[in-house]
């Protein structure tokens, strides 16, 4: 398993959007975004970097494992 990259909010969106992934909506610094096929929905906040924690948990949400995630970046 790869080691979590240190990545910001938009990266993690851009990441997300070639997994497949669509901007939803937006309120405030929280981008939502979805997948139709398989469904998936995930928040990502537009920060200039992500925790650990939080990042780990989106990329769980969407469905990815971490090193298709850094595939994506």
């Amino acid at each position: 398993m790869s080691k979590l990259p240190v990545v910001s909010g938009a990266q993690c969106v851009r990441a997300l959007e070639r997994a497949g992934f669509i901007v939803f909506r937006q309120r405030g610094s929280h981008i939502t975004l979805v997948r139709a096929e398989p469904r998936a929905q995930t928040t990502v906040p537009n920060h200039k970097e992500l925790d650990r924690g939080t990042l780990r948990a989106i990329i769980r949400q969407a469905g990815l494992s971490v090193d298709e995630f850094v595939a994506l970046l």
